[in-house]
């Protein structure tokens, strides 16, 4: 994964390789897809979810430029690989997840159930919001509880294409830089709301 997916593909932070090097991703899949674990694409999880591919995750990592000490709110924990990387990385991850969706393994992360558009208030402010997929645009909701100048990282479906991006919340406002087109899972119920048109 690390020599084949990663360094080709400009995930060259040598904090998140050795990180994405040391913990075991089969660990974070379910058990009968475990030889699926490090191929370069999504792995299903059932109920319409699935766990990023290497990849993406290694690219989203870079981008969010994680420092020891981070508050990391993690939208979309699935089985929790995400939230143990970060918390290698030496954040502190409150990991939000829905109600009867994958299970998360242990990781040392705080667990909220819930929807995860509406992130979890209690633990805020958030100095890293880090969306694990795609979403038609990122709720006012999440960014309220942002810290002035907190990252953020997330995937935008733009026209049906999936775009890695990159950005800041400063005065309450989030402004995001496109980087990539990259596949990335879609997230539910973080639909835009339908403009009228005649």
């Amino acid at each position: 994964m690390v020599e084949s997916q990663l360094r080709t593909s400009d995930v060259d932070d040598p904090r998140v390789v050795a990180v994405m090097a040391k913990v075991p991703r089969e660990d974070f899949v379910p058990a009968g897809r475990r030889a699926a674990a490090y191929i370069d694409r999504p792995v299903p999880l059932g109920n319409g979810r699935a766990l990023n591919a290497p990849l993406v995750t290694g690219r989203l990592l870079k981008e969010a430029q994680v420092e020891p000490g981070d508050r990391v709110l993690l939208i979309g924990a699935a089985t929790g690989y995400a939230a143990a990387l970060l918390g290698e990385l030496g954040a502190t991850v409150t990991a939000v997840e829905e109600e009867g969706g994958p299970e998360t393994a242990a990781t040392g992360a705080t667990l909220v159930r819930g929807p995860l558009a509406q992130g979890a208030s209690a633990g805020a402010p958030y100095d890293l919001l880090f969306i694990d997929g795609a979403v038609e645009e990122v709720p006012a909701a999440l960014v309220e509880q942002l810290a002035d100048g907190a990252r953020v990282v997330t995937g935008l479906i733009d026209r049906g294409v999936t775009r890695l991006c990159s950005g800041r919340a400063v005065g309450g406002v989030l402004g995001l830089t496109r980087l990539t087109d990259i596949e990335m899972v879609v997230l539910p119920g973080f639909g835009a709301p339908k403009a009228f048109t005649f």
